[in-house]
């Protein structure tokens, strides 16, 4: 009886253990096969992401370039010849508003402080080391500051008048080539105005020309006046906010020379008073 129950225990112990190692193989092969699956879906989802940025930088892309030729055919559209000469009065308007802004970017100084330097070495004396200041001092408020200076010797009056003369041309300095950046702001519509007449003429021609009025014939018409017509203003646009900023610069400019011609005055008044005393 032991023997038959030992016999059937060593039986049952071999017929389970094959199920236990194909349970465990079983139950690896799936954690592998999951495990698998998780580094698939994680290196397809990369793939996917990097897909799709690649997609969205080619859509950028081809939105910038379809800007560009959409300005491009506008640009034909609206009549080569009026659409140059506006881009053409763009380039000059603002060649000359860049040429303007680095001058007078350069003009400016810290006026209160060059006008302390200049007072302390008066207060000591030291005319040569103020005018030597000034020599090397940029822009027109150390010009006038100069122009005082030299004219120290001489009477009040005769100070006053030479610096408002001076002051004025340094004034008309500042304000060079402004005119013909005016000139550009009013020709550029002006232009776009032309443009629109002419598309008018020429849609009227191609009715008479066709003894008929047709709508696509009057539509190509307008839109040569039209495009014309938008470009002039937007060119105009663009220079008059250049031309605003300029102005505000030489507004500020001119206030600090005028500041300048008064402290410099009451400066020099106060030394010769000193003097006389």
């Amino acid at each position: 009886m032991r023997k038959l129950i030992a016999l059937f225990a060593i039986v049952i112990m071999f017929t389970c253990n094959p199920i236990v190692v194909a349970q465990d193989t079983i139950a690896k092969d799936s954690v592998e096969k999951v495990e698998g699956d998780s580094i698939a879906a994680s290196v397809t989802d990369d793939a996917l992401k990097e897909l799709a940025d690649f997609a969205e930088a080619e859509e950028d892309e081809a939105d910038d370039a379809g800007f560009h030729q959409v300005l491009k055919t506008k640009f034909i559209e609206g009549n080569a010849g009026f659409m140059s000469l506006v881009a053409i009065t763009l380039i000059l308007g603002l060649a000359f508003c860049i040429e303007r802004m680095i001058y007078l970017i350069m003009s400016e100084v810290n006026a209160k402080k060059l006008i302390a330097e200049v007072d302390s070495k008066l207060g000591k004396g030291d005319v040569e080391g103020a005018k030597e200041l000034c020599r090397n001092t940029r822009g027109p408020v150390a010009l006038l500051c100069y122009q005082a200076l030299m004219k120290i010797d001489e009477d009040l009056a005769t100070i006053e008048r030479s610096m408002i003369a001076y002051g004025s041309v340094l004034t008309s300095n500042l304000e060079r080539g402004c005119s013909w950046i005016t000139l550009f702001i009013t020709i550029a519509p002006s232009l776009g105005f032309l443009g629109t007449v002419v598309g008018m003429v020429m849609a009227f021609d191609d009715i008479r020309s066709a003894g008929d009025i047709s709508t696509s014939i009057v539509a190509e018409g307008m839109m040569v006046a039209l495009i014309t017509t938008v470009f002039g203003i937007i060119v105009a646009v663009i220079l008059q906010l250049f031309y605003n900023y300029i102005l505000s610069r030489i507004d500020h400019i001119t206030s600090q020379m005028e500041e300048v011609t008064i402290t410099m005055i009451d400066i020099i008044t106060s030394i010769k008073r000193k003097n006389n005393g």
